[in-house]
């Protein structure tokens, strides 16, 4: 500690051995599916971490031999010396505050009490978790040293990306492609989701771009007992191939069109010939 520190602990009566260390905590990064964090899940992971040593019981000492008071501050783990009317207590640099000298070291852990080894524990994963989010697994981390408490376990997350679907926030989008026909005259459409399929209806002169909402079939909400929508975005796909007959039957229709089908290029156009003549 400070000279402060030192001093007022002289002071006051100081304190005993110094407390056993707490083990670290530890990372864990967990790669999931998108179905896994909507549903939720447990997966099974297995960690290296520090364990007391099973030779000598996480003393450090060589199997049957014990540690034993340190000399220098008679297993205080501090050293007390006097300045004028003060008695300052200071770490006992001999045993470095334990109180306790280890004279022959554990040969698997070299007197340190601990070694590695891994550890398999099973995660229960909550629905609606997504990337960048931790979970806290308490005392699940590295043992302290000389039997000090452990250190806890964080689970970070990272949500695999999908080839459907993607995720803002609870709610999920997908594409779906319709075709021209579908999108002039309308249609239903089924629609996947991760609680099955689901109809859709698009009415006539659905424009490519126009987002459908789908409500509750989005990601649960980690606090509630709501969930999120499915926003379906429509992409009208123009062929590109035609036969001798569709060619024609489109080239009828536009004869016939005369701009009312299509407000939108008709008020380009006029705009365009407003501004440049």
């Amino acid at each position: 500690g400070s000279v402060f520190e030192d001093l007022f602990e002289g002071f006051f009566g100081g304190s005993a051995r110094r407390a056993a260390s707490r083990g670290a905590d530890l990372r864990y990064n967990l790669e999931i599916s998108l179905e896994e964090a909507i549903h939720g899940t447990e997966k099974e992971i297995t960690i290296p971490r520090l364990e007391p040593c099973g030779a000598c019981k996480g003393s450090g000492a060589k199997p049957g031999t014990s540690p034993t008071a340190c000399r220098s501050c008679r297993g205080s783990g501090q050293v007390r010396y006097s300045q004028g009317f003060l008695t300052i207590s200071q770490t006992c640099s001999a045993c470095r505050g334990e109180g306790r000298v280890i004279e022959h070291r554990c040969r698997d852990c070299r007197g340190t009490g601990r070694s590695r080894s891994d550890r398999a524990l099973t995660v229960k994963i909550p629905a609606g978790v997504e990337t960048g989010m931790r979970l806290k697994l308490q005392g699940e981390g590295e043992a302290g040293p000389h039997w000090g408490d452990r250190g806890d376990l964080y689970i970070v997350i990272a949500v695999k990306e999908h080839p459907l679907f993607s995720r803002h926030g609870d709610d999920l989008y997908c594409e779906v492609p319709v075709s021209f026909v579908q999108a002039a005259l309308g249609a239903e459409l089924e629609i996947p989701s991760f609680f099955g399929m689901t109809k859709l209806k698009i009415h006539p002169g659905t424009q490519s771009g126009a987002e459908f909402r789908i409500r509750g079939k989005g990601v649960p909400r980690l606090r509630g007992h709501d969930q999120g929508d499915l926003v379906v975005r429509v992409v009208v796909e123009v062929p590109k191939r035609l036969t001798t007959k569709q060619r024609e039957l489109l080239e009828a229709y536009a004869a016939l069109e005369n701009g009312e089908g299509s407000p939108q290029v008709q008020n380009f156009f006029e705009k365009v010939k407003s501004l440049f003549g």
